[in-house]
């Protein structure tokens, strides 16, 4: 296999589209607590092989009609539901424009589906698929169970599983005043997945040798 197909994003990941998700909620049960945030960061790869942050997709979320509102997750991630200045809309209306694009990704780099890279995947990805089946989304870009986890990734590449020590490790600012922010925390984990993508080509990793 030439550079040239190497560098295409859709032979790095056997046809998987990675979009770093991060998800701001009202408690831990993906089926009874509501998504208050999401936010969304497709990649890309350049002309050299190097991959990189592309699109971002954010909202404010309303929480669904009787969803649960755990006061002491509200007390971690700041966030106020009834703030009318958060801007917020319909999970689905959330949901069906993050699709939108990533589904777009997908096609235009000759990707068969998209994979949620997340900190902690499993979390968002139970919640996002929670979200898909409340709304009776019909074309879910995602695979059903298939995640990068970028809390395992850094513990093997940096010794730390924690993201703002992580980041820390790879040189990667890290404020904490604007942590747990579904944007920030999607900002900064792209930037940890790209780096550690990026550190292993650098070590001479990928291309696979024969």
């Amino acid at each position: 296999m030439s550079n040239i197909t190497y560098n295409k994003l859709c032979n790095r990941f056997r046809g998987f589209y990675p979009v770093v998700i991060d998800i701001e909620t009202s408690g831990f049960d993906n089926k009874l607590n509501a998504i208050l945030e999401i936010a969304a960061i497709t990649l890309k790869m350049n002309q050299d092989g190097w991959l990189e942050i592309d699109q971002k997709c954010h909202f404010h979320v309303e929480p669904f009609a009787g969803a649960i509102l755990e006061p002491s997750s509200l007390a971690f991630n700041g966030i106020d539901p009834n703030n009318p200045l958060r801007g917020a809309v319909p999970e689905k209306i959330a949901i069906d424009e993050i699709f939108k694009v990533v589904r777009n990704g997908v096609k235009s780099n000759d990707c068969t589906r998209a994979v949620i890279v997340a900190h902690n995947a499993n979390f968002d990805q139970g919640f996002l698929m929670a979200a898909a089946e409340r709304c009776k989304m019909k074309r879910n870009p995602f695979h059903p169970f298939a995640m990068f986890d970028t809390a395992t990734l850094a513990g093997m590449v940096y010794g730390q599983t924690v993201l703002a020590k992580a980041c820390e490790a790879a040189k990667i600012t890290f404020d904490q005043r604007e942590a747990h922010s579904a944007l920030y925390d999607t900002e900064k984990t792209a930037a940890l997945f790209c780096d550690m993508i990026n550190r292993f080509k650098k070590l001479g990793g990928w291309p696979l040798s024969d």
